[in-house]
């Protein structure tokens, strides 16, 4: 059982639970990765809210630049206009601005300080009272998920049925998702009422996410109101709210069933290994293995890989026809043979491997074809790679690495309009994926193909700055800059390349990024080369 307690505090930190900073009409809340002004989102870009974040938490104290390159970028080497342009970024989230510099103030030569009055609202987890008899756990070996039907504020129409149709679509949605169990409509359905609880729903469904929405009609005008839930503490794990006019239903619903499948397929597994985090690693069960496994998976360093290859191990042994965790393998040992961890030919024929262990036990499992297209990278089977691309994105049409892996493709087989579309459609899909920075990065290969280098390091200096960016990426910002004669840049990303994994040179970068196109591959080989690779 979790306690709740809510209140105003001034002055320092918590190092626990959900923070909420409160300042002038603005909320920043750390749980949600939210900035809201009036209680409406703020859009802002990851790097934009980790710093004001940082700002918030440290306020009435100067923060240093270096301070702020070590949260933000993990401490890479960034220039000052980069630095300029986040902090002109979060000062304009805030209605603040560099003349006023009401918000943020710049103490010259130093840093930077966050000066608005502050108040902070928590949650706090306390010890649980004695166990009480309840429902059995979760019998399901996948997160479980229940769309109830959604509530209307207001009179409910009689010949608009949207809050039975929307949750009706999502299930439908998200039952293509192979690794979700989703509680069929005629289960989900019964909890109709005003006064249902995620208790209930917990106990009588044995689910443990619950998606619920609101409808508000006022004239012309609808409002979709929507929040995932993790009912084991009622924690609301993402929400979202859509509007617009009722003659456009159809495309608010669209809208609606991207994001959901998008947040599902993201926040989840986000999730998952946050909870399993917290546990004992002798106790973790399999899905835990799993989840936990993808956290460090995603980091992109050979450490973590090597952690997530012994995570994915561990729930095989533990659940031999775990399909996903199959999939885990094919992905770690692809990190092996692309980032040159292992130099060894044994890691392309494992990413091979393990795919078809995973496509053997779940022929439908859209990650596994996706780790078997990108497998196929390896061989340097681009055109072979794409079948497979298809299938995971037909298989599951909203899964945003399946997009961007195709768009990789045909960005270095030199279709780039498709290319184009294809990361366009990935970004709107899941503009906080964790391999968000490879997206950018093909829109860099693609421009790099056109001979548009200025396109091309402006696109490859996005890349290379986003959070978690690998040392091949950071090539393709050296290489882009160097084309486009910008050798300070140019020569301080390769320095930072050095610096991170000297072992990496030109060869591993064209066997990485297999340009078709004889001329580009000359250009951007030659420029690696003369940069020192």
């Amino acid at each position: 059982m979790v306690w709740r307690f809510s209140g105003e505090f001034e002055g320092g930190d918590v190092s626990f639970g959900r923070m909420i900073y409160r300042f002038a009409d603005f909320e920043l809340d750390t749980a949600l990765y939210e900035l809201r002004e009036s209680g409406v989102r703020v859009p802002v870009e990851p790097q934009v809210f980790a710093l004001l974040r940082l700002l918030v938490g440290n306020r009435g104290r100067t923060v240093t630049k270096h301070e702020i390159r070590v949260a933000v970028w993990d401490g890479r080497i960034v220039s000052e206009s980069a630095l300029s342009s986040r902090i002109k970024s979060a000062r304009q989230s805030v209605g603040d601005d560099g003349r006023a510099q009401s918000v943020i103030r710049t103490v010259h030569g130093i840093g930077f300080c966050f000066i608005a009055d502050v108040t902070t609202g928590m949650t706090i987890s306390l010890p649980d009272p004695p166990p009480v008899p309840e429902a059995a756990p979760s019998p399901h070996s996948r997160p479980s998920i229940a769309i109830l039907p959604f509530r209307y504020l207001g009179k409910a129409p009689s010949r608009f049925p949207i809050a039975e149709a929307l949750p009706s679509d999502l299930i439908a949605a998200l039952s293509r998702l192979h690794w979700l169990f989703v509680i069929s409509r005629g289960s989900s359905f019964r909890f109709n009422t005003l006064d249902t609880n995620l208790d209930e729903v917990r106990k009588a469904l044995n689910v443990q996410y619950c998606l619920t929405g609101i409808v508000e009609l006022s004239g012309s005008m609808m409002s979709v109101s929507l929040e995932l839930s993790d009912t084991s503490d009622r924690g609301i794990v993402w929400s979202e709210q859509f509007r617009g006019t009722i003659d456009t239903v159809h495309e608010i619903r669209e809208r609606i069933t991207n994001a959901v499948t998008s947040a599902v397929e993201v926040r989840i597994p986000i999730h998952e290994a946050q909870r399993a985090q917290l546990r004992s690693p002798d106790n973790l069960d399999a899905w835990a293995a799993y989840h936990l496994g993808l956290r460090h998976m995603y980091r992109f360093n050979k450490s973590d890989n090597t952690i997530a290859t012994g995570l994915f191990t561990r729930a095989i042994a533990m659940e031999p026809e775990f399909a996903r965790a199959y999939a885990g393998l094919s992905f770690t040992h692809f990190q092996n043979a692309f980032l040159r961890y292992v130099d060894t030919p044994d890691s392309a024929h494992l990413a091979q491997r393990y795919a078809a262990e995973c496509l053997e036990r779940d022929p439908l499992d859209p990650f596994g074809h996706f780790t078997m297209g990108r497998a196929r990278w390896l061989y340097d089977d681009l055109e072979g790679s794409l079948p497979w691309l298809e299938q995971a994105n037909a298989l599951n049409p909203n899964y945003a690495q399946a997009r961007y892996s195709i768009g990789w493709a045909e960005a270095l087989l030199g279709s780039v309009d498709a290319s184009r579309r294809n990361i366009a459609a990935a970004l709107v899909l899941s503009p906080l994926d964790p391999l968000v920075y490879g997206m950018l990065g093909v829109q860099a290969l693609s421009h790099l193909t056109l001979n548009d280098h200025a396109q091309a390091a402006n696109w490859a200096e996005r890349a290379a700055r986003s959070p978690g960016a690998h040392p091949l990426i950071e090539m393709i910002a050296a290489a882009a800059h160097g084309l486009n004669h910008d050798e300070p840049r140019a020569k301080r990303w390769a320095a930072s390349v050095r610096a991170r994994a000297g072992y990496l040179d030109t060869s591993d970068f064209m066997r990485a990024f297999p340009f078709r196109d004889a001329a580009t591959k000359e250009r951007v080989s030659g420029m690696l080369t003369r940069l020192g690779f």
